[in-house]
């Protein structure tokens, strides 16, 4: 514990021209008293720390020391691409590892890039969940982090839309979507690739054998396609609607944007009113009443005639309630 405490201490001294105890202290974690007695432990192991007196004073190396303790675990090289992510990292485990490995880097750096990873942590942030949404991390996503860096197989319990299955997994990546942690993930023993919602692990066993990673695997394409598979899979259902010209403005931005680009193109062209007719694909007809509601008036439904018929009954119940 104090050999790793004096590490970071030399590192923290070589990124910076000097600190305060109070800096190192807070750093480190632990009392100013402590910092002293670590500052004269690296003088008597040989490495050159000086302590500058008075109200200004501090701590710092000299001589231009430099340690060699800068190299990279494959952990912390893995973690510190992942460092504009702060909120995931710390969902997975991996934040002490980043942690280290910036420090590490900033000893490495020469000293006119010294604040390379303050300038950086200022003026890039990555938020990842949507707004009104309360994420929850997953109890078990560690454990999945941890198979996946490890490539390590693992046993776990699924609870699917009707029942709840077992699997033996090859986890290759994990994916964050929209405040949502999925793990694309191959079925043991030369099964297909398939992606899992993390959150609907109810166990999780990291096994002691490993898989031979498929190379020619590629993550962000095998989500672009799983996404845009799921997202066309769902649209079962077809509405025929007309639309004025701030409703066509509108529409992408009210249903799925795909769906409403390409029913867009494959319509005619406007009435003599300037209103488009054009056939969408929808969810179903409870979620399309659900997302053309939000265009108001900007949207007339042709059919189906039972969604006509909601909107016909929502128009009286407005009537009623604001009295015309």
């Amino acid at each position: 514990m104090r050999a790793a405490r004096l590490i970071k201490m030399v590192l923290l001294l070589q990124s910076r021209p000097s600190m305060t105890a109070a800096e190192l202290a807070r750093e480190l974690e632990v009392s100013e008293r402590t910092v002293t007695r670590d500052a004269q432990a690296l003088s008597e192991a040989g490495v050159p720390v000086y302590a500058d007196r008075g109200r200004a004073g501090g701590y710092r190396l000299i001589g231009g020391y430099r340690t060699r303790l800068t190299g990279l675990a494959r952990g912390e090289a893995e973690a510190l691409f992942l460092s504009g992510v702060p909120g995931a990292l710390r969902e997975m485990g991996l934040e002490d590892a980043a942690s280290a490995a910036r420090l590490k880097v900033s000893a490495a750096l020469l000293p006119s890039l010294s604040d390379a990873s303050r300038t950086a942590a200022q003026r890039f942030h990555l938020d990842a969940p949507g707004w009104f949404t309360e994420p929850k991390s997953p109890e078990l996503l560690p454990v999945v982090a941890e198979a996946v860096w490890d490539d390590r197989r693992v046993t776990a319990r699924y609870r699917g839309q009707e029942r709840e299955v077992e699997r033996d997994l090859e986890p290759y990546g994990l994916v964050l979507k929209a405040g949502v942690w999925y793990v694309c993930a191959r079925v043991a023993q030369g099964g297909s690739f398939r992606v899992y919602r993390i959150d609907r692990f109810t166990a999780v066993e990291a096994r002691a054998d490993r898989f031979v990673r498929d190379e020619e695997f590629d993550l962000p394409g095998f989500w672009a396609e799983r996404a845009e598979q799921f997202a066309r899979s769902i649209l079962r259902a077809e509405v025929v609607v007309r639309l004025s010209p701030d409703g066509v403005r509108r529409l992408p931005y009210a249903v799925d944007p795909a769906a409403a680009r390409e029913a867009l193109a494959a319509a005619g062209g406007p009435d003599a009113d300037g209103w488009l007719t054009l056939t969408l694909p929808v969810e179903s007809e409870q979620v399309a009443h659900s997302q053309l509601m939000g265009l108001g008036p900007e949207v007339e439904v042709l059919a189906p005639q039972s969604l006509r018929a909601r909107f016909v009954d929502d128009v009286a119940r407005l009537g009623r309630l604001y009295g015309t």
